[in-house]
């Protein structure tokens, strides 16, 4: 009797897989076997790309002479550690009685390419091989993923692409790491001391490194400004508010060179003269020039991909990405949410049409089962698929990260962040079926002669949204890393109480108003933010743009440096090789000193690795290729070019000597031993 084989990524899976099928299957050695059917697993990756000197003996050596490196034909190897696992599955993969193979490794392009390794090194030939994709570890959607599991030839140019991100990673960490080690391995370590050290390079993790030096040397350079700003404190009813004085078309000094901004003065001296010429005409009294009356509606965000949710949890639990990377692939092996590494932030057609069933479940869930009843009484869910929050267009693999409404039995045995995690997904889907917060906004222009005072006030009316928006555990902290407080709506407006707004109402143009007084509030420039750890993702998600308005983010296309699945590790793994530093307080990232000379290393010979658009545009040759948009070779042709004039070039630079005083000017802002350790090791070699 013949059977169907069923391979995931993990065990944990796999034990899903073989619940949902409900064949009774009895547990063996590397996998769960029943009359009918097999499940088995990968443990992760089974397969990787074989070392250089796998190819020749000669490549061990790191050498000018063996460079560039770039086979016509790959190879590849069983990694050690899982090569039981791997035996098991061969067998299984090409047991006679197996006539139907359902690849079931995570839907994306990274689980593509793990079980293509898989079948391609046991020589897997003559068998029906079906690709079942899902959005989540509940039972009907993996039943419904393998009832319409397609042939696995539909996912041949993603598994192409797949291919192609591993050899690109491979081709340029290889052959970059070697040619810059074999010209400027020793200019670094002679310079830093102690043990030699190879330099590590890659096409994504270099230009991360990129992004925070230049962050960190912009902030180095800038010097503040001070500047005056001229503001009237203004009675109105036993009440009183700030008017802010702009240099508009009218006013004595519109456009002048005296002036910082339309707003202040860059000397203390000029803002004095200015108070003093409105001030000679006691008492001091104004004019209401104009008044604008609004209500303004404040939609709820956008649903979280990847990037946004480790954005927020950055700010709210001071984690890192690959924290929480790690939550929220517990939360969907648990089956409380879906799947987490998306770029997507709206939800499918087809999930729209059944979502009540999502916010039903979460009736029983404790934190939130009233906001979810709401959401149900509201009926707004009816009509979720015509709103923005739902769009196939935006959507690749996958659509956003949301909650089940299953599996809240599991939530006990999590850690305390995960579960506030949990939450925070789940509030953030719930937002969207209700209704907008709405604001009354108030514009006011008083004027003291031909000089303009600017007022703007916003009240909240309607919560809306933000009634069920903020977490139990952390009110204010949810509400200020979602940007949804009153005060954080606009710039210089201000929230006002009953009595001011009821005063305000009544005003009208024509109206002449007394001033308590005019004053001078000092201010000065800020630098730029560094990046903490939730900020780099996005500005990866967005080509180096750190582009913190969600609207704003949400209209932006293209492809970003790395991808959901990836961003968090390449992060990681540029902590681990101390390049960059984690302060995990505050997830505020910063380079090191070594950070810092291999970023002047790779601008002197290599500049183009540091360019995130350059990056992100390999990215998006990626996305073609799965498209099927261009070919395998043309990519690969492209690519090899690039490896190839790049090599050239590193080996015929010669900026050794340059680079000391690249060094030195970065080795004053680092403290012992660091800094002591270089500095000795340049006076010695002088």
């Amino acid at each position: 009797m013949s059977k169907a084989l069923y391979i995931a990524e993990k065990p944990s899976v796999a034990q899903e897989f073989a619940k949902a099928l409900k064949s009774g299957g009895q547990r063996r050695d590397g996998y769960i076997e029943s009359d009918t059917c097999v499940v088995t697993w990968c443990v992760g990756h089974l397969v990787t790309m074989s070392y250089p000197e796998k190819y020749d003996m000669k490549y061990k050596r790191w050498s000018l002479d063996t460079l560039p490196f770039l086979p016509h034909d790959f190879k590849y190897e069983v990694i050690p550690g899982v090569e039981k696992q791997f035996q098991i599955v061969k067998g299984l993969l090409n047991r006679p009685d197996i006539d139907t193979i359902y690849v079931c490794t995570d839907s994306g392009r990274e689980g593509e390419y793990i079980y293509r390794l898989v079948a391609q090194m046991a020589g897997v030939k003559d068998r029906t091989q079906k690709r079942v994709w899902i959005d989540s570890q509940t039972e009907e959607e993996i039943l419904r993923g393998i009832r319409e599991a397609k042939d696995i030839s539909e996912y041949d140019n993603l598994a192409a692409a797949a291919y192609l991100r591993a050899k690109e990673d491979y081709l340029m960490g290889i052959n970059f790491s070697r040619v810059l080690t074999l010209r400027y391995g020793n200019s670094v370590t002679n310079y830093l001391g102690g043990k030699y050290q190879a330099i590590s390079v890659g096409r994504v993790m270099t230009c991360v490194l990129g992004m925070v030096v230049r962050r960190e040397r912009e902030i180095r350079a800038f010097v503040k400004t001070p500047f005056y700003r001229v503001v009237s404190s203004i009675a109105l009813e036993g009440e009183s508010f700030e008017g802010e004085w702009r240099a508009v078309e009218g006013s004595r000094y519109f456009q002048s060179p005296v002036l910082y901004k339309e707003n202040g003065f860059k000397k203390k001296e000029d803002a004095q003269k200015l108070i003093c010429e409105l001030s000679t005409q006691q008492p001091l009294i104004c004019t209401v020039e104009k008044i604008e009356r609004k209500k303004e509606n404040k939609n709820p965000p956008l649903l979280f991909n990847l990037a946004e949710l480790q954005n927020v949890c950055s700010k709210l639990f001071k984690i890192s990405p690959d924290e929480t990377l790690s939550i929220v692939q517990d939360l969907y092996e648990k089956k409380l949410v879906t799947y987490p590494r998306t770029d997507a932030r709206v939800l499918s057609t087809a999930v729209a049409k059944e979502i009540y069933k999502n916010i039903s479940g979460l009736r029983n869930y404790p934190q939130a089962g009233e906001a979810a009843q709401g959401a149900l009484e509201l009926g707004v869910y009816k009509n979720i698929a015509k709103t923005r929050y739902t769009n196939d267009k935006q959507i690749t693999d996958h659509y956003a990260i949301i909650p089940t409404g299953q599996g809240l039995g599991a939530l006990k045995g999590l850690s305390l962040t995960a579960q506030r995690v949990y939450e925070t997904i789940v509030r953030r889907f719930l937002s969207i079926f209700y209704p907008p917060a709405v604001y009354q906004k108030v514009s006011l222009v008083t004027k003291m002669e031909n000089e303009s005072f600017f007022s703007s006030f916003k009240v909240l009316l309607s919560e809306g949204y933000l009634k069920i928006a903020a977490n139990s555990f952390a009110k204010k902290s949810m509400a200020e890393a979602s940007g949804k407080t009153p005060e954080s709506e606009g710039e210089g407006e201000v929230s006002c109480d009953e009595a001011l707004l009821a005063a305000l109402q009544k005003l009208k143009k024509g109206d002449i108003l007394n001033i308590n007084g005019l004053g001078i509030k000092e201010g000065e420039t800020s630098p730029p933010k560094r990046y903490n750890s939730g900020s780099m993702i996005l500005a990866m998600e967005n080509a180096g743009q750190l582009i913190e308005d969600e609207d704003l983010r949400s209209q932006i296309k293209g492809s970003g440096i790395g991808t959901s699945a990836t961003r968090a590790e390449i992060l990681k793994k540029l902590f681990n090789i101390r390049y960059l530093s984690l302060n995990k307080k505050t997830q505020v990232i910063t380079p090191t000193l070594q950070g810092e000379m291999i970023y002047d290393v790779v601008n002197c010979s290599i500049r183009q690795l540091l360019n995130p658009e350059l990056t992100a545009s390999w990215e998006k040759g990626l996305t073609y290729v799965a498209e099927g948009s261009i070919t395998e070779q043309e990519y690969m042709d492209k690519l090899e070019h690039f490896v190839r004039i790049r090599t050239k070039q590193v080996e015929d630079s010669h900026f050794q000597y340059a680079l000391r005083q690249f060094f030195d000017a970065a080795a004053q802002f680092y403290k012992k031993p660091e800094r002591e350790t270089a500095m000795k090791k340049r006076q010695n070699t002088l």
